[in-house]
């Protein structure tokens, strides 16, 4: 007996998640009510563009603390017949009349566990100072503009649907809404539709949950609906969101609105074993540092399955790579931040495939919701450094480096598999583990998605599954610090990845992060 009482499990479980195969299409998202709407729409006859513009639309009316209509993203798509994925990227962007002068130093550094520069009010983390110009639907307007099949009415019918229902008021609802109430309570609107009495919705002790409207969210659906995307940049919907922009104190204007236009560009190729190629996004996601770990990595001590050598060779990779990421490219945002965003994956019949990366950025981004519209605005400026004079500082017009991390690997230039991530500076490496563990060790989609993993989100330290055998926990040991954590829904200690593969015989099989509780693959 000793005085010390062993440390606290919350899992006294095990939890898994189905994945799904057909030869017809495959979506796999974090909401498996959006799931559905990707799935109704290639049923109609859409393709994998159409699908993945239906499926993010759907995740913004029930997933509002990690995308929405207010977010960012960027976007993989490789077509069916092509040689290359191209990137959509609709990253973020600072108003033009952001003034790094009102992000002010207290002096003091934050007092969450990594020490992060703390701003008066924290201006740059909720509020309406915290803005970045909202360019997610200018994302979906060019995927689908230029790729999609379907009418647009026909593409966005279900996400007006599920708005109109409204979101589920079950347990994982109250979870994430309270985990943001602080910050939600500041701002009327917000603390009207997710706070009503002043504290979080739950749901009946018995029965089934019921359902909740997030504000003026579903008129705005149904007026893009009829109206068209750019709607929400130079239409009725831009003047709702223009003036109410105004009136909260925010420094995002109609002209920010009317030039925002999301842009295509080839993909990173970055060569990889046995003859692959992963393409990823462009420069200001985690697209450099992934690239430095796969330079590493192809030389790493490689075995029939990853052990010990293996993972103390990736997080010593990782360790580094962040070396670099913070020197030349700068902080993105504090290692404790409570980043929340979402990746859907999806693929065709054709088997072309589509992997998008969206996000409010942190939990209910800016926790602002405008009134006319019912938006709920991303807090984007928490990507940039608040001190001045470092590569990633708050300007005006700027660009600020963000974490995400789609990924679609290729062979002989046919597209065979397509990841993706959710989960701020935790993405890459849940990314790069997910992938290896199908294309290198051999393991199905299923087995991948529920094995565990290490994080390294950082210069120093790991965090490691306390799953994993107990040579590979000493050998993370010996090389530095390691926390040994459970993989559950809260606290979130790692990244929540999905993948879909393309089997050589024309079978495709999806899965989705085993620990996101609303999570799910279908087929058609």
């Amino acid at each position: 007996m000793t005085d010390t009482p062993p440390p606290h499990t919350t899992q006294h479980w095990h939890v898994t998640k189905p994945s799904a195969s057909g030869k017809r299409g495959i979506v796999v998202a974090q909401a498996r009510g959006a799931a559905e709407a990707g799935i109704a729409v290639l049923e109609a006859g859409g393709n994998a563009i159409d699908a993945a513009v239906a499926t993010a639309l759907a995740l913004a009316t029930v997933e509002p603390w990690n995308s929405g209509l207010g977010g960012i993203g960027f976007a993989l798509v490789h077509r069916a017949g092509q040689k290359n994925a191209e990137v959509v990227d609709f990253g973020p962007m600072a108003p033009h009349r952001l003034s790094p002068a009102n992000f002010k130093l207290t002096g003091r550094m934050t007092t969450d566990l990594f020490a992060w520069p703390e701003v008066e009010g924290d201006a740059n983390i909720h509020g309406p100072l915290s803005f970045a110009i909202p360019s997610s639907v200018a994302g979906y307007h060019k995927l689908h503009a230029t790729w999609g099949r379907l009418p647009l009415a026909d593409v966005i019918a279900p996400a007006v649907a599920l708005a109109k229902r409204g979101l589920p008021q079950d347990w994982f609802t109250t979870l994430k809404i309270a985990l943001s109430a602080g910050a939600l309570r500041l701002y009327p609107e917000s603390a009207r539709i997710y706070l009503p009495n002043g504290l979080p919705p739950v749901p009946p002790y018995q029965g089934s949950p019921g359902f909740f409207r997030q504000g003026n969210l579903p008129a705005t659906l149904e007026r893009l609906q009829h109206a068209g995307l750019r709607d929400f940049y130079e239409g009725d919907v831009a003047a709702a969101i223009a003036a109410d922009a105004v009136t909260v104190g925010s420094v995002l204007d109609a002209d920010d609105l009317r030039n925002c236009q999301a842009r295509i560009l080839p993909a990173t190729e970055v060569p990889w074993r046995n003859g692959r190629t992963l393409q990823l996004a462009t420069g200001l996601t985690a697209a450099p540092t992934l690239t430095r770990v796969l330079a590493q990595m192809r030389d790493a001590p490689w075995d029939a399955a990853p052990d010990a050598p293996w993972y103390r060779a990736l997080a010593r990779i990782m360790k580094a790579a962040y070396v670099e990421r913070l020197t030349s490219l700068g902080e993105t945002e504090p290692l404790a931040a409570a980043s929340c965003t979402t990746h859907l994956t999806v693929c065709d019949q054709d088997g072309t495939m589509v992997a998008v990366t969206t996000t409010l950025m942190s939990s209910m981004g800016s926790r602002v919701v405008l009134p006319q519209s019912g938006v709920l605005m991303n807090n984007g400026i928490m990507w940039f450094d608040p001190r001045p004079d470092t590569p990633n500082s708050i300007a005006p017009g700027k660009r600020p480096l963000t974490n995400m991390c789609p990924i679609i690997m290729k062979h002989n230039d046919q597209p065979i598999l397509a990841a993706g991530a959710s989960g701020g500076r935790r993405i890459m490496a849940a990314v790069f583990q997910l992938m290896s563990y199908v294309s290198d060790f051999g393991m199905d989609p299923e087995t991948a998605a529920h094995y565990p993993r290490i994080d390294v989100s950082g210069t120093e330290g790991v965090t490691a599954d306390r799953r994993l055998a107990a040579d590979i926990l000493s050998g993370l040991q010996q090389d530095g610090p390691t926390e040994m954590v459970e993989h559950g829904v809260v606290p979130v200690n790692f990244a929540c990845p999905n993948i879909i593969v393309q089997h050589p015989d024309g079978t495709r099989t999806g899965v989705s992060d085993a620990q996101s509780p609303w999570s799910a693959a279908l087929a058609q």
